[in-house]
């Protein structure tokens, strides 16, 4: 199989994150757009080019908002790239930052580009809260009410349940063809691998214990500083619990399956509002430019999958890739599955080795070798960061290539789980091949 990402290679030169800010009830200080300018501005900002000298950005956003019509678009103008350089937002759910990485380099694969920034953006605090069917249509009488008796009539039909109010975010976090939440897919995989509630909270735990580590040891380096209009300063992920323990975990209530279930808030990925940034050159702008570089794009993959299940999305799209090159698990140096759920990364792995698994749902004559777990998300996840479901997917990206280079290493593949049945994996390699 010819693959373009042979004959015209894509490379990341860099890239950059805000921090990720826990939504914590009201909505926070960043609209999604202000988070993307944020990352995009600093990451311009070390260029040796002008913004104008793009050939295009695309940014991944799930939820924008009215005023954020287009936020590719809306978020390239505030940077200052110029209004001769198109803009698009693309939208796969958790994978729209993903996507605004592929989107991007097939601009730069198909000749039409040779400077794309991309990444993705959320601001999952600022979801809409929105008025139910029977409201808009009591208020649509009330608009046609003429005079004083059709208003006294018409709010006389006005009831306490027409003003309960509906949270897009929930609404949007369950799947509608099979009526489960997202939590209630991961309780599905708990029950289908038999992952306890304390492996659940065990992963959860080392989470935040290696993301803490990172965080002190300085290996989070490519995330910029956020001020909000109040002169409030933000450096770091604020969903961060350097106190959590086994015993606090322990103590959580399930959440989507009560009282019995296993998954709860603390081994869920957090609510959360961030963006990640990445520039994409071809081999002609890194020379013209003299651009330094992280890395290269090797190869993508999408799948999809039963949404009941959309947990194990990452098993189905980092399979074809891994036999596209033959590949095995050690020929993979380091490993990002995002963290939407413990369970649902447990059950990546477990059914990444299952043989009748890989037999029956893969057409592998053998399963693939164990994921060796000290190079899996070795710096912590979206369950201690939290999942911005716009910008995880990129953030995913841009992380690995940092973890490539700093232990020297060769490949790495970044995937990801997608509400609504669908799986997204990229396969990178760190260093130059002009």
């Amino acid at each position: 199989m010819s693959l373009p990402w042979k004959q015209k290679p894509v490379y990341v030169v860099d890239g950059c994150r805000t921090p990720f800010l826990k939504a914590a009830g009201p909505p926070g200080p960043f609209h999604a757009a202000d988070l993307a300018v944020a990352a995009g501005r600093a990451l311009l900002l070390g260029m040796p080019f002008e913004p104008e000298a793009l050939d295009a950005v695309v940014l991944g956003c799930v939820s924008s908002g009215p005023d954020e019509a287009n936020i590719g678009r809306v978020a390239a103008l505030r940077m200052g790239c110029g209004e001769r350089t198109p803009a698009m937002t693309v939208q796969r759910n958790c994978a729209s930052g993903m996507q605004a990485v592929e989107s991007g380099a097939f601009e730069i694969l198909c000749g039409r580009a040779h400077l794309v920034l991309v990444g993705g953006t959320e601001a999952m605090s600022h979801h809409p809260v929105m008025l139910s069917e029977k409201m808009v249509a009591w208020l649509a009488q009330w608009n046609r009410a003429r005079g004083a008796g059709q208003k006294a009539r018409a709010l006389a039909r006005l009831r306490p349940a027409h003003l309960a109010p509906i949270l897009a975010l929930l609404r949007g976090l369950t799947d509608p063809v099979t009526g489960l939440s997202m939590g209630q897919t991961a309780e599905e995989l708990a029950e289908r691998f038999g992952i306890s509630r304390q492996a659940m909270d065990a992963f959860a735990l080392r989470s935040h214990q290696r993301v803490v580590e990172a965080r002190e040891q300085g290996r989070l380096g490519r995330v910029v500083p956020l001020y909000d209009s109040r002169g409030n300063l933000y450096l770091e992920d604020t969903g961060v619990r350097p106190d959590t323990s086994l015993e606090a975990l322990a103590r959580l209530r399930p959440v989507f399956d009560r009282p019995v279930g296993r998954v709860t808030a603390g081994n869920s990925a957090q609510i959360t509002d961030g963006a990640a940034c990445l520039l994409l050159a071809s081999a002609e702008a890194v020379e013209k430019h003299h651009l330094p570089v992280l890395g290269r794009i090797v190869d993508t993959q999408w799948a999809g999958l039963s949404p009941r299940v959309m947990g194990l999305g990452p098993v189905y799209a980092m399979a074809p890739i891994m036999e596209r090159h033959g590949l095995d698990s050690g020929d993979i140096d380091y490993w990002e599955i995002n963290e939407a759920f413990s369970a649902q990364v447990l059950a990546c792995l477990a059914a990444w080795r299952d043989a009748d698994f890989c037999q029956r749902e893969l057409g592998r004559k053998k399963p693939f070798t164990a994921i060796d777990e000290s190079r899996l998300n070795v710096d912590g996840g979206a369950i201690a960061i939290g999942h911005p479901v716009g910008a995880s997917g990129a953030r995913i990206i841009l992380h690995l290539l940092e973890v490539l280079d700093r232990e020297k290493a060769r490949r790495g593949m970044a995937s990801i789980c997608i509400g609504g049945g669908q799986g997204g994996a990229v396969l990178v390699e760190r260093g130059v091949f002009i």
